[in-house]
């Protein structure tokens, strides 16, 4: 939703999922954007969508999401088979134009959860007064952002939102008030 708010459309978003299930796995691209977040978002953003158009809208897109996230994490993502296409294509000599185009349009939004504790069996309890947004990442492409963000208990998720001043089209702390009021108008689609 801060995409459509601050530009008034949805964009490429990268966001990583580890593949750490195989041998020297890395990450895939879990390719957040899909007909449902779309879909999501137009209804969320409707003033005449009553509450339970919102919250059905929200559902879809956020299991379609986790369908998404999961089969990345296991494999089943396109981002990487489609680079390996492309690397032996470039091996045989061989310009393959489809994958040229599809790896060359840029990751405007880029994002990902940055974890709290890498730490897990060495500290039994995390004093709350030592919590600690962490750190971010920058935009991959000069006119995207990059946003990283931490789920750091119930109560608290941190987010680092990075852009390129040198680009007028961008604005980190408008898209950070965008975050923020998504999560409150969220908040009040649940309230009773």
């Amino acid at each position: 939703m801060p995409c459509c708010a601050v530009q008034g459309h949805l964009d490429l978003t990268y966001e990583s999922a580890a593949t750490r299930l195989f041998n020297e796995g890395r990450t895939e691209t879990i390719r957040s954007v899909s007909k449902e977040s779309k879909e999501f978002v137009t209804v969320f953003l409707d003033p005449n969508s009553t509450k339970e158009a919102k919250i059905a809208a929200m559902r879809k897109a956020t299991d379609r999401h986790q369908d998404v996230s999961r089969d990345a994490s296991c494999g089943k993502g396109v981002d990487r088979h489609l680079f390996a296409l492309y690397v032996v294509g470039m091996g045989l000599g061989k310009d393959i134009k489809f994958l040229k185009e599809a790896l060359s349009i840029p990751w405007r939004l880029s994002t990902s959860q940055i974890p709290q504790r890498q730490t897990e069996g060495i500290l039994d309890k995390i004093d709350e007064s030592m919590v600690s947004p962490s750190g971010g990442f920058g935009p991959v492409a000069d006119d995207g952002y990059g946003v990283s963000y931490m789920i750091a208990s119930d109560d608290q998720t941190f987010f680092h939102v990075s852009s390129k001043k040198s680009c007028k089209a961008t604005d980190s702390d408008r898209f950070k008030g965008e975050i923020f009021r998504a999560l409150q108008d969220m908040r009040a689609m649940f309230a009773k």
